[in-house]
């Protein structure tokens, strides 16, 4: 995994990867972050990260993606990692029906547990498998307009979408941003004082380093 010094992003944006056990989640983490797919990959335990960098408007980008596991029994350490996430990938497999009915249950712990302007993406993951498809494209897409969120079909075993469907979210995140930031440089009243705007987990308090808040 490679490590990045800070003088080495302008933003830093905390992503989430949610959805049933089994979905391949950490198959598309793997295969974003370091271009790589294991057939052998185990089910998450707890929590996992990586990082990346990517180029929107000559601005680094930097993504903090977090793995939380899908097994019920994790649900409870897992909440707590929701503090701080601007981004989310809900992934489901579209050979299992079930992953795709649970979407809900996910969509709504997410938006529980944090802001109102997140960027979603739903994720239908393993399209190598059409052949065994049981969530058609048209019940997702029909599902994410519904929903307002942004949908994706995935392979992390041909690399098929995956880094389009994470470069979306942080575009997207990005522009959230940079229009939250243009409202507070009009009106500073929107922040309140001593306070900066919530970008990522661990970089609270300095998520609009380099350029500041009113950044043109």
């Amino acid at each position: 995994m490679a490590s990045f010094a800070e003088e080495d992003y302008d933003y830093l944006y905390k992503l989430v990867l949610i959805g049933d056990s089994g979905v391949g989640k950490s198959n598309l983490l793997s295969r974003f972050s370091k271009n790589e797919f294991s057939l052998d990959s185990k089910s998450t335990i707890g929590v996992e990260f990586a990082n990346r960098s990517i180029t929107v408007d000559d601005k680094k980008i930097k993504g903090q993606v977090w793995d939380t596991a899908g097994q019920e029994r994790y649900r409870a350490i897992t909440s707590a990692y929701y503090r701080g996430t601007v981004g989310a990938l809900i992934v489901y497999d579209i050979t299992r029906k079930v992953t795709f009915e649970n979407v809900d249950r996910w969509l709504k712990e997410l938006r529980d547990h944090t802001d109102q302007n997140i960027v979603v993406m739903l994720v239908g993951n393993k399209a190598d498998l059409a052949h065994l498809r049981a969530v058609t494209t048209d019940e997702a897409k029909a599902y994410s307009e519904k929903e307002s969120v942004f949908f994706m079909e995935t392979s992390a075993l041909e690399a098929l979408n995956v880094e389009k469907a994470f470069t979306e979210v942080l575009t997207q995140i990005y522009r959230v941003m940079s229009r939250k930031t243009i409202c507070i440089a009009t009106d500073p009243a929107l922040l309140p004082k001593g306070q900066t705007i919530n970008i990522a987990g661990k970089d609270d308090v300095s998520a609009m380093k380099k350029t500041g808040c009113c950044s043109t």
